[in-house]
């Protein structure tokens, strides 16, 4: 792909990971847009760029703005836009690409289907990247420019890209939130989640190569209630946690194989 002169609205973690994997994939970062100065700068300074606060402040010899930020600030983020020619895209896992309709002529979606953290390194080259274009000649856009950093390239309707936004919450935000959980149990005996870790790692390894339903373990699926109850005994002075204990239980054990 030749040389393409792009955009960053944000200065978060996905904004900071693409910046950067542009720039290694030999595209210019024009500017780093964002409310946030003081993030926007330490981009800016990473990539070789400009930055700002000002949402119009697009150059005319932009080819693309990602915009990489929250929800609920993309629509009014699009209503100061000044796109000019350039394709406009969000990196959102939920919201519809006619966010851009009324700003914008040609338009899209650019998600990268990862978690992202601004001092981690990840190997981009595997992330899914969903696109969505309003036409046709936006879309293969949008795809080549995902091409030049990623090897995994989806094209996803609006419709989809939602239910995989679910299913991502579930295999990662909520995961992890469990990780969290049995942290804590393991903190209020001074033991430490490494102890946990092989296992963690082991579980995930497994689902790379198999389907999940096919490797849950633990007392619910084999329906040992005396083991689940002195589990719920334990969680009593915790009712919530109990509480989901046994709606995780009571799921594995309905749909299990």
């Amino acid at each position: 792909m030749d040389r393409k002169n792009i955009v960053i609205i944000g200065s978060g973690n996905v904004a900071t990971h693409l910046a950067i994997a542009f720039l290694k994939a030999g595209h210019r970062i024009l500017a780093i847009i964002s409310r946030n100065e003081n993030n926007a700068a330490k981009i800016a300074e990473k990539t070789r760029s400009h930055y700002s606060s000002d949402f119009a402040a697009v150059p005319s010899e932009t080819d693309f703005i990602i915009v990489a930020v929250k929800d609920e600030t993309i629509a009014e983020i699009a209503s100061e836009l000044n796109s000019g020619n350039a394709i406009v895209a969000h990196t959102s896992g939920s919201m519809e690409m006619n966010v851009f309709q009324n700003h914008a002529q040609n338009f899209g979606v650019f998600y990268p289907l990862q978690t992202f953290h601004k001092e981690k390194e990840l190997e981009i080259r595997e992330v899914p990247f969903c696109i969505e274009g309003n036409n046709e000649t936006t879309a293969n856009s949008l795809s080549e420019l995902a091409k030049s950093i990623s090897n995994n390239i989806h094209f996803v309707n609006s419709e989809n890209r939602k239910v995989l936004h679910v299913a991502a919450v579930f295999a990662c935000n909520f995961t992890n939130h469990f990780y969290a959980i049995a942290e804590s149990i393991l903190a209020e005996k001074n033991l430490s989640l490494d102890i946990l870790r092989p296992l963690i790692k082991e579980t995930a390894l497994q689902v790379m190569d198999k389907n999940p339903s096919q490797l849950q373990t633990g007392p619910a699926i084999r329906g040992d209630e005396k083991i689940m109850q002195q589990h719920l005994n334990y969680l009593a002075a915790k009712p919530e946690l109990a509480e989901l204990y046994k709606l995780i239980s009571k799921n594995i054990t309905k749909t299990s194989p």
